[in-house]
């Protein structure tokens, strides 16, 4: 028996390294998955359907039942269809996985609107097209076992100062992610977040470098196989109890961040006087902030 025996899912960005090994494993656990892969090269433009069908024919020569799709995400009537293709080729969907996108990296005040467009269109708008198609269908047919996994990142969580689009992109995600959780959960859909941290296209880059993890095709840890395990418990009807929470997922670690919460806060019975606002903020707000960034400068 497999841990998703029955189930149905749609993976945007199944070609290649993170989104490969999820549609690997979940096919590997019983799952039919639709493997959506435009093809482009790392900084968005072109096709190319090679990717999504060598992962397909890969499950289906190990025995287990994929299709290879090469729709754009950005293309909201197009992922209507690819999502409907998922239905009529399979009978049902059961989760719908997110990890398609691009890269176009820069300093904010260097960045050309065309860079920002690409990231935001891809990444932010290619998630909401997913996930309204696919949540309209679950509404239509609600109370089953459905579940949203949306990849987001690091630098959108901590603030990548070569990549403000991107960061951008990714908690945009989270806060559409925490507003499906809240709007969808009484149809049947939970729906969370992965940050990865993995060996990738996107961090070939950091190859060599002095970061704070080893980014190498030989480190084990650090292999988009090692993000996968809390995708796939994510993807398994036992989950259910989870939802709207972001899990970081790589460099042989799991981690469940904590949501947003007020942690300090200062009050008045009318108008604040600013002075007295000002002076209550640097005393009751300086003692509770403090710097677990690994973007942040310490100021000299």
């Amino acid at each position: 028996m497999g841990k998703l025996d029955g189930r149905v899912a749609v993976i945007t960005g199944g070609g290649r390294g993170i989104g490969a090994a999820v549609a690997r494993c979940f096919a590997a656990e019983g799952a039919s998955v639709l493997v959506n892969d435009l093809g482009a090269p790392m900084e968005g433009g072109g096709t190319d359907a090679g990717p999504a069908q060598e992962v397909a024919a890969e499950i289906s020569r190990a025995g287990g039942k994929a299709i290879s799709d090469g729709t754009d995400v950005t293309d909201f009537d197009a992922v209507q269809r690819m999502i409907q293709r998922a239905v009529d080729e399979f009978g049902r969907l059961d989760i719908l996985v997110n990890v398609a996108g691009i890269i176009r990296d820069g300093m904010i005040f260097k960045m050309e609107e065309a860079q920002w467009d690409a990231v935001i269109d891809v990444h932010l708008k290619g998630t909401f097209n997913t996930v309204r198609h696919a949540s309209a269908y679950w509404r239509e047919h609600r109370g089953g076992q459905y579940r949203i996994i949306n990849f987001v990142s690091g630098s959108g969580l901590y603030g990548s100062p070569t990549q403000p689009n991107y960061a951008a992109a990714k908690m945009g995600i989270v806060g559409l992610t925490f507003s499906c959780a809240n709007s969808l959960n009484g149809y049947g859909v939970t729906s969370n977040c992965i940050a990865p941290i993995a060996f990738t296209r996107m961090t070939e880059s950091l190859q060599g470098k002095a970061t704070v993890m080893d980014y190498s095709p030989d480190n084990p840890r650090i292999s988009a196989e090692n993000v996968v395990p809390p995708v796939l418990y994510l993807a398994m009807e036992q989950s259910d109890w989870i939802n709207g929470r972001v899990i970081e997922s790589g460099n042989g670690k799991i981690g469940l961040f904590s949501n947003p919460e007020m942690t300090r806060q200062i009050m008045t019975d009318g108008l604040w006087d600013d002075d007295v606002a000002i002076t209550e903020m640097e005393t009751v707000f300086r003692e509770a902030i403090h710097q677990p960034n690994p973007f942040a400068k310490p100021k000299s």
